[in-house]
């Protein structure tokens, strides 16, 4: 249903914080025009810890709006209580979402039979496709391939976004989703070896400031293309490395900032990229030609 490279696309805010609504509408353009597949709206990178639920909805709206039909928008409404998960996925249903990005319940660290019947609950309140989102190392809870076996049993959960970077465990997710869902890499560094493996698909960091590239590359390796594939992949390599020198969203929100394409504006807890990564970053940024 969904395939290749998916941004896992900013926020874009004002110095103050509040939410830039004409930058926002110029990033979806250009990511349709740089051929990125499907955007994902509120996400980790989208700064949906620090968003309300009402401009969470809202930049839902706006993005779903600004597509209008050329691309494929997958709301992010994962929470760590099942009740406001429910509610913001009723709310990406209604605002017109093609699917929705479920991130494991963090904090709260619910046991393996928690995060089935909190899949289940979602799954049965909203009828709208649901990929789930296992990134241990955010949420400090571990969604296991026996449990992911369990929950792509639901029709409408589609796909899953693997971003422990293991290809051990990536192996045993596709084993677990094989005929009933697909699997996405969470993790740019280690995208490619897992689309190789056989994953249809890259939720990208990188893809915020290197679509086309992270589009070809996508499309490339989902075709078995290993050459092209790794060809294209050694153009952003270091960008892959350099957008975590700090917790993301901070390195890729000043990237994109560099490149014109948004403000300075990061929320509280998050601080604006240290200085001392400036030229690390931009070093990246010139290698990638993006400079």
């Amino acid at each position: 249903m969904f395939q290749g490279s998916m941004v896992a696309l900013v926020t874009p805010m004002h110095a103050d914080g509040a939410i830039d609504w004409v930058a926002l509408d110029a990033l979806v353009d250009w990511h349709i025009e740089q051929g990125t597949n499907a955007i994902v709206a509120v996400g980790t990178t989208g700064e949906s810890a620090t968003l309300s639920v009402d401009e969470h909805k809202r930049v839902i709206e706006a993005t779903v709006r600004r597509s209008a039909g050329r691309c494929p928008i997958i709301a992010g409404t994962g929470a760590n209580s099942t009740t406001e998960a429910i509610e913001l996925t009723e709310a990406a249903k209604a605002a017109g979402a093609d699917a929705c990005l479920l991130v494991v319940p963090y904090y709260n660290k619910p046991t393996q039979e928690g995060l089935y019947l909190h899949h289940k609950a979602i799954s049965e309140a909203v009828d709208i496709p649901q990929i789930l989102y296992n990134v241990p190392g955010r949420t400090a809870c571990d969604m296991l391939p026996a449990t992911v076996a369990r929950i792509v049993e639901f029709d409408n959960v589609v796909g899953i976004k693997d971003a422990t970077g293991d290809m051990q465990r990536a192996r045993e997710v596709l084993a677990a989703c094989e005929g009933k869902a697909l699997v996405y890499s969470g993790d740019d560094a280690t995208a490619l070896e897992l689309m190789l493996l056989g994953g249809k698909g890259n939720i990208s960091v990188t893809a915020n400031i290197a679509p086309a590239v992270m589009s070809q590359m996508c499309a490339a390796a989902i075709a078995g293309d290993t050459d092209k594939a790794h060809n294209l992949n050694a153009q952003v390599e270091e960008l892959h490395k350099v957008l975590f020198v700090e917790s993301n969203p901070i390195p890729v929100k000043w990237t994109v900032e560099q490149l014109g394409r948004c403000g300075s504006g990061i929320r509280l807890p998050l601080t604006p990229l240290s200085s001392q990564y400036h030229d690390t970053v931009r070093a990246a940024m010139r290698a990638a030609n993006l400079l």
